[in-house]
C-alpha cells in the first residue's frame, strides 16, 4: 500500500510540474527543427535539446555527413533562425555536429 501511494504521489507532481508536456512539447519543436532543415538544404539532422527550469539551454543538431553546400557560418545562421522559429526561444548553446566517414 505504501508504495503505491508514493507512487501516487510521484505521479501527480510530475503532472503539477508540467515536466512531462515540456518533454512532449520538446520533441515536437525538435522533429519541427529537423523537418524544416531537411526541407532547407536537403539533409535532416538529429536535434537533441537541454531544458532547465523551463528555459532552453542548449539544442544540438548533428548532421549525418560534412555539409559543403554552404560555407558554416551560412549554416550556422539558418539553423539559429530555424530552432529559434521552432522552439519559440533561443537557447544559450547550439552546437553544430558532423559525422565524418573514415
Amino acid at each position: 500500500m505504501s508504495r503505491f501511494m508514493l507512487l501516487l504521489l510521484c505521479a501527480t507532481a510530475l503532472a503539477g510540474c508540467d515536466a512531462v508536456s515540456t518533454v512532449t512539447e520538446g520533441f515536437k519543436q525538435s522533429k519541427a527543427v529537423a523537418a524544416d532543415l531537411e526541407q532547407s538544404i536537403g539533409v535532416k539532422p538529429e536535434v537533441g535539446f537541454n531544458w532547465h527550469n523551463g528555459r532552453l539551454v542548449s539544442v544540438t543538431v548533428q548532421f549525418p555527413r560534412l555539409y559543403d553546400d554552404k560555407p558554416l557560418n551560412q549554416l550556422a545562421g539558418l539553423v539559429r533562425d530555424t530552432i529559434a522559429k521552432d522552439f519559440k526561444q533561443t537557447p544559450e548553446h547550439i552546437v553544430l555536429a558532423f559525422a565524418v566517414d573514415k
